[in-house]
């Protein structure tokens, strides 16, 4: 799948989701990338989440949100169970911004 397709699906995710929940995040980019260097995963959290935040304010750089394009493309089956998975996998990105750990998203079923 082309980068610009996967992210235009990566915004219809976004888009999905709650207006109450993106006016709750603070200071956070959603990119998407081709593969993490090192590791292989489906997306990562990189920052502070809001539940640890203290004066946050001015000139911070944003967290950032990384989704990865060819592992999710490559576990997927076809176009539908991508665009689920990418579904879950920004739920669970944003989830981490949250504050919400792993052992809490895999216990209601998000892991």
């Amino acid at each position: 799948m082309s980068v610009a397709k996967f992210e235009r699906l990566v915004g219809e995710a976004l888009d999905a989701l709650p207006e109450e929940l993106g006016a709750l995040m603070e200071n956070v980019a959603i990119v998407a990338e081709d593969r993490h260097a090192t590791e292989d995963l489906l997306g990562l959290y990189e920052g502070i989440p809001l539940t640890e935040r203290d004066d946050y304010g001015g000139l911070v750089m944003p967290d950032v949100i990384s989704l990865y394009r060819l592992p999710l493309c490559e576990m997927c089956r076809d176009e539908g169970e991508l665009v689920e998975e990418i579904a879950v996998t920004v739920v669970h990105e944003i989830a981490h911004h949250f504050g919400i750990d792993d052992e809490s998203l895999h216990a209601w079923g998000w892991g």
